[in-house]
């Protein structure tokens, strides 16, 4: 039996001449919180909805809990889609049990689960409110659980954040990690790194429809360009004549004969390499920090120039280290 939930080979969509996603691969393991990284307009609504059978790819293809297509195996799939919507006009926990029961739980235990879910996450007073008297929050929690009340082994949320205040998205980011722990699949798409950082065991990064980077945020880190902050009488020449320097920036300074520096060395290069070259070549150094590259410099880095939906090439793909 296999290991992973969901598997991707060579998946392209097309709309005429218009490229959505591009030769796309991956595979998401069971019981992991995977985070799918983009940009608006990346791709990854249109790279779920075919996972989820609801368009078909040009080319490539799809396994999902070992089918070759979602219809079969959908009551073992939960999906909350990007576009909101329950029914204005029925109570919360009527849409819950609804929802429960069209992924083949009975009338009574579908009801039992709504208002269980209901008290769990502290909307036990208004299970008989309609949703259009809910605030936002609490109607996005709604559809959360409507969409968590059949116990489905694999979760796909689209931009699950969107729109949640702080306390809203702390409660989501807990309720996603108990999902995980209960041992089920979650992949959530998002482009706020934030969450993705706080939540991901793994996570993909696509731009322009085409992957950048997939694996974990020490694999991303450990390809990444490294920051350090350094503390010297030296000029800011004498650094970068070092070499492997993609960038330099003052830091504030308190008026002593030293400056402080941020010095961004360029990808692969080794900061302790660095700090040999400095010693060798007699600079004084009375600071040396180290500062990993965050998710969101990563992001930047290989996704922060997607603005330009009709390039014809890609940047390269960013290998994960082994």
């Amino acid at each position: 039996m296999s290991d992973k939930s969901v598997s991707l080979e060579n998946v392209t969509k097309r709309y005429g001449a218009f490229t959505a996603v591009d030769d796309l691969s991956f595979e998401v393991s069971k019981g992991e919180i995977f985070g799918f990284l983009g940009p608006n307009g990346a791709g990854k609504t249109t790279t779920l909805r075919m996972m989820l059978d609801i368009i078909q790819p040009t080319t490539g293809r799809i396994a999902i809990l070992g089918s070759t297509s979602a219809i079969p195996v959908r009551q073992r799939i939960g999906y909350l889609p990007e576009e909101r919507g329950l029914y204005r006009k029925m109570k919360a926990a009527d849409s819950i049990a609804y929802f429960a029961q069209l992924r083949g739980l009975s009338r009574n235990d579908a009801k039992a689960k709504a208002m269980s879910l209901l008290e769990q996450f502290g909307l036990a007073e208004f299970a008989h409110s309609k949703n259009e008297a809910l605030s936002k929050g609490m109607a996005q929690k709604v559809q959360l659980l409507s969409t968590i009340a059949h116990e489905p082994e694999l979760l796909i949320l689209d931009e699950p954040f969107s729109g949640l205040d702080p306390i809203n998205q702390q409660t989501l980011e807990e309720l996603i990690r108990n999902q995980r722990d209960a041992g089920r699949t979650i992949i959530f798409s998002t482009h706020v790194m934030q969450h993705a950082e706080r939540l991901c065991d793994r996570f993909i990064i696509i731009a322009g429809g085409g992957k950048r980077f997939e694996g974990t945020l020490a694999q991303a880190r450990a390809g990444f360009a490294k920051r350090m902050h350094i503390r010297t009488p030296a000029s800011a020449d004498a650094l970068f004549a070092l070499g492997q320097v993609a960038s330099l920036r003052p830091e504030d300074n308190d008026g002593g004969d030293e400056n402080t520096y941020e010095v961004t060395l360029e990808d692969g290069a080794d900061p302790q390499g660095y700090l040999k070259r400095a010693i060798d070549n007699e600079l004084i150094i009375s600071r040396f920090e180290q500062a990993g590259a965050t998710l969101h410099d990563i992001f930047m880095s290989l996704a922060g120039e997607e603005s330009d939906r009709g390039q014809t090439t890609r940047p390269p793909v960013m290998e994960a280290a082994e």
